[in-house]
């Protein structure tokens, strides 16, 4: 037993803490040979990467790689719809998160409570191909769930795979009803660290159930709302490859709405074969999410200190 202020050295936490350690080891491994270890090869992005000379015997070609994509007739609208879907998977997501979370909240049923938290949590453990055959069975043309609510209504059916406009709002559908699950959970435990005496004193004052969500939950939530959404933010720039490519795959008709910046690379690297110019855009999406971070915790950290990240 260590006297009260005197802290563990470095084994001796270890040695203490050995198996919470050891959960985290995988992870930390992942992130040091995929977030770290990958660094070096950065450089590629201003080379004409050779795989038999490597990252130091490939020439420098200095921008060249960058002109690949912003030369691109499609460079600009491909860069907005990436932006324009993350930002809807952004605030639609936390709007419909926190609405859930409290009325998960008002709920006086616990066991009700439960069963419905696990049921809206279990998409978020499906991968995106599972989900895209759901999708495709609600949008299919002939067999589609969506067609057939259409023809019992005697409306003319939609071809959904060929009409592009529909699928920002299919795309965001789909997004929020398998991640609203983590969310949820992480705002419910945030309403749950809420010190219950706040509540008890609106109450003595007359305060309503709305006035108690409006005063009290929604301003304790707001530091958790920030640091979230600040975190979302880092990511605008990279595109849901897993989910586009397996819902939309290569259909070029819904490209309009649907192509994103990675699908985009991952195409002209399947057809091209060139690491360096997929390099490049990679470097292009981190250095403009770095930006939008650093400049909107800035901006959280003028208006309200305690809402910044950092």
């Amino acid at each position: 037993m260590n006297p009260p202020g005197k802290k563990l050295s470095m084994f001796g936490e270890l040695r203490k803490n050995r198996m919470a350690y050891l959960l985290a080891l995988p992870a930390a491994l992942y992130t040091l040979v995929f977030g770290y270890l990958t660094m070096p090869y950065m450089i590629i992005a201003f080379q004409k990467f050779n795989y038999k000379t490597g990252i130091f015997g490939s020439p420098w070609v200095g921008l060249d790689n960058f002109r690949f994509f912003f030369a691109s007739p499609r460079a600009w609208q491909i860069t907005w719809t990436t932006i324009k879907l993350n930002m809807l998977f952004i605030i639609v997501g936390t709007v419909c998160a926190l609405i859930l979370a409290i009325l998960f909240n008002e709920l006086r049923s616990r066991l009700f409570s439960k069963v419905t938290q696990s049921t809206i949590l279990f998409p978020h453990f499906l991968s995106w191909v599972v989900v895209s055959y759901i999708v495709y069975s609600i949008f299919s043309t002939e067999f589609g769930i969506a067609n057939r609510l259409l023809a019992f209504l005697d409306m003319q059916s939609i071809n959904w795979y060929a009409s592009p406009e529909y699928w920002t709002a299919i795309l965001v559908g789909a997004n929020v009803w398998k991640d609203i699950g983590i969310s949820l959970v992480i705002y419910l435990a945030a309403i749950t660290g809420i010190d219950g005496s706040y509540y008890e004193a609106a109450r003595i004052d007359g305060a309503s159930r709305w006035q108690l969500i409006r005063h009290i939950t929604l301003p304790l939530l707001m530091p958790t709302i920030s640091i979230l959404s600040l975190l979302a933010l880092g990511k605008i720039m990279y595109g849901s490859f897993d989910m586009i490519y397996a819902i939309v795959k290569d259909n070029g008709l819904l490209y309009p709405t649907t192509d994103v910046i990675d699908t985009y690379v991952f195409r002209s690297l399947r057809n091209i074969g060139n690491p360096a110019q997929a390099m490049a855009i990679g470097l292009y999406q981190a250095i403009v999410g770095f930006i939008l971070v650093f400049g909107s915790n800035l901006l959280v950290r003028k208006i309200n200190p305690d809402n910044a990240l950092f």
